[in-house]
């Protein structure tokens, strides 16, 4: 995909952004284990970066998927992992089936103001027995009059103690596991939404992370994404959303590559730099030909999507290698930091911890591969 002066200039004024409202702030949120999501979401709001690909009637900018991958790999230059995770279930997790299958007045009501950084958005999808087999959720929405009352557990929510609405996935009827689910918009604050514990992750810290309970949950059906019993379907669409977007930070790996480039250079040892080593120059340029090969792979996901065609294929190799890179890269890098990458809040160790999730999240790995296999015609026949 070929960037235009105004895809570039969008990532300038990105960059700037974050140099001046994220990474000066980045240890002390990451201390604290949580960023406040609605003060820098309406800063971002304000600025035009929430709606890229959004219709221009509900605050967006109406452009195409092009620039909002931009904007994506401009987030590399985020100092961590959790901003921008939470950043993208705010326009790419949460956000997609709304402003492609609600009506005009939930659009209205929900995204306009999720654009405008007014509110902080959650994604609800998984359980603690439904991670990546989303077909087995428990969560129901029972119809009474022209409500739903939603009673279930909602589980690894991002943003889930800040947020103030969530896209929830649960069943609206007995039926097949693929046909009887709908997206529901729930705001936060309404009766018999609780956080039941903010929970303690291994990286993401910057990111509030919480266990959610409905319990007779009420909301109106109008607050229903679409038709009803095709939210399975509607969140397929949004993981290929989310997908691309873990897979557009390929521009983190670059960024510890460059930085791990600078430290060896100068980093002595046995009388000369870490960097002048063979196996260390030619470790990194193995690195550096897997991070462009990924991102050969997004930018040609990224242009068939915005042709219009389907990119389940290559969105999931797009996350898998994501995800297995992500891990070979800061294992790698940091084993040339030594002691220093060990230190915990360097930026090659808070990419370990960070990057391990991206394998899990969103699909894992294996879901990846079944849906490759799926493709690709390999997967066994049933008997």
């Amino acid at each position: 995909m070929l960037y235009t002066q105004e895809h570039h200039e969008l990532q300038r004024s990105v960059k700037k952004f974050i140099d001046t409202e994220i990474n000066p702030y980045v240890d002390e949120w990451e201390a604290a284990e949580i960023f406040p999501a609605h003060e820098l979401f309406k800063k971002m709001g304000d600025a035009g970066f929430l709606g890229i690909n959004k219709p221009q009637e509900y605050g967006g900018m109406g452009l195409d998927y092009s620039f909002q991958l931009a904007f994506v790999e401009a987030l590399g230059d985020v100092n961590c992992g959790g901003v921008p995770m939470a950043i993208g279930v705010q326009t790419d997790m949460a956000t997609p089936a709304l402003a492609r299958f609600g009506s005009d007045e939930l659009r209205k009501e929900f995204l306009a103001p999720t654009i405008a950084g007014d509110f902080v958005c959650s994604i609800g999808v998984s359980e603690p027995g439904a991670g990546s087999d989303v077909a087995s959720i428990k969560t129901f929405a029972k119809k009474d009059g022209d409500d739903y009352v939603i009673t279930g557990t909602k589980m690894w929510i991002t943003s889930g103690t800040q947020s103030d609405w969530i896209c929830l996935l649960a069943n609206t009827s007995e039926g097949a596991a693929h046909k009887n689910k709908s997206l529901i918009c729930v705001p936060m604050k309404t009766k018999g939404v609780s956080v039941a514990k903010k929970l303690k992750k291994l990286g993401m810290w910057s990111s509030d992370t919480a266990q959610l309970y409905f319990d007779e949950v009420r909301v109106p059906q109008r607050y229903r994404i679409g038709e009803e019993g095709m939210g399975f379907t509607y969140q397929m669409q949004q993981f290929q959303e989310e997908r691309l977007y873990a897979a557009a930070q390929w521009t983190v790996l670059d960024r510890i590559l460059r930085e791990t480039i600078a430290y060896t250079r100068e980093r002595q040892a046995f009388g000369q730099s870490i960097l002048d080593n063979q196996y260390v120059h030619f470790r990194l340029a193995e690195l550096k030909t897997e991070i462009e090969a990924l991102r050969a792979l997004v930018h040609d996901a990224a242009a068939k999507r915005v042709a219009g065609e389907d990119v389940t294929l290559l969105a999931s190799m797009a996350k898998l290698k994501a995800g297995r890179l992500g891990r070979e890269v800061a294992d790698g890098c940091l084993q040339f930091w030594g002691g220093m990458g060990y230190v915990w809040e360097s930026n090659v160790s808070r990419l370990l911890r960070d990057v391990r999730l991206s394998s899990i999240g969103g699909g894992a790995d294996e879901v990846m591969l079944g849906i490759i296999s799926k493709y690709m015609g390999t997967l066994p026949r049933k008997s």
